[in-house]
């Protein structure tokens, strides 16, 4: 099981930092990707690393403002430069496919943590 935790409310500029772990699992082995969900839209990636931190990719509308990274039992996504446009449910997903920005890939998800900027 995944635990993902570190949302809140912070005002559009700020910063959050969200963190993903695994109960009872070898989480450094898992390919980790983060993926959001706002309200009336499907679930869009957000960023995403290998197993060993080497590779990370992220989503256009994220880059520049949030970085992903890893130690052997968390992986953590810093927020900074928030929008009110990243509102959303952060979810965090493990899976053993390569760092992929597609849902299929990871057989492992977290239950969500809420986002939200305001203006």
């Amino acid at each position: 099981q995944l635990v993902a935790s570190g949302g809140g409310l912070v005002q559009a500029g700020g910063s959050l930092r969200l963190s993903c772990a695994a109960s009872g699992r070898t989480f450094y082995s898992y390919d980790v990707g983060w993926f959001r969900q706002a309200p009336g839209k499907e679930r869009e990636f957000v960023s995403a690393i290998s197993r060993g931190g080497f590779m990370t990719e992220d989503a256009d509308s994220v880059k520049g403002r949030f970085a992903i990274s890893r130690n052997q039992v968390e992986v953590s996504l810093q927020m900074n430069s928030l929008k009110p446009e990243d509102t959303a449910v952060y979810y965090c997903a493990a899976g053993v496919g390569g760092p992929s920005k597609d849902t299929r890939y990871y057989n492992l998800w977290g239950q969500g943590t809420q986002v939200t900027v305001s203006s």
